[in-house]
């Protein structure tokens, strides 16, 4: 499975965009998604210097494709107001973070984005995402948006 319980982290305790990636590859790899954390934060953060992930709405998409992801993932946080470098300057509160080996960077991290961005454009989406309070709300939330 794309995502469950164990990689959704409400809340993140970490206040800056480095160190939410940071504590949200270290849940990655604690539940063996990445076999190398320090090469997959390198990847994320090599994409992040490109072009920020913040993509409006006070959401990040962080992702990045490397071999050190084992299995691909999809992570939710949600963080306090942090400052992701965003184009329109609005502070991020939810992160999904996405993790595809080199071999499906085309067509799952494609796949995920896609899916994902669609729901994000919808307000009731967002709001209820934000009314989650713990991770089962949150999968019930990608549940009914069919995200699972």
């Amino acid at each position: 499975m794309l995502i469950n319980e164990e990689l959704i982290v409400i809340p993140v305790q970490q206040k800056t965009k480095e160190g939410v990636i940071e504590e949200l590859a270290e849940v990655a790899f604690s539940v063996g998604r990445i076999a190398d954390k320090a090469k997959y934060v390198a990847a994320v953060l090599k994409r992040e210097e490109e072009y920020s992930t913040a993509v409006g709405f006070h959401v990040a998409i962080p992702h990045g494709k490397t071999d050190a992801v084992t299995e691909p993932f999809l992570m939710y946080g949600r963080v306090d107001k942090v400052d992701w470098k965003a184009l329109d300057g609005e502070p991020v509160d939810h992160v999904f973070m996405i993790g595809v080996p080199e071999k499906e960077a085309g067509s799952t991290h494609l796949q995920i984005l896609a899916k994902l961005s669609r729901r994000l454009m919808k307000e009731e989406f967002r709001s209820e995402l934000t009314q989650a309070t713990d991770a089962q709300a949150i999968i019930d939330v990608l549940k009914k948006n069919e995200l699972l």
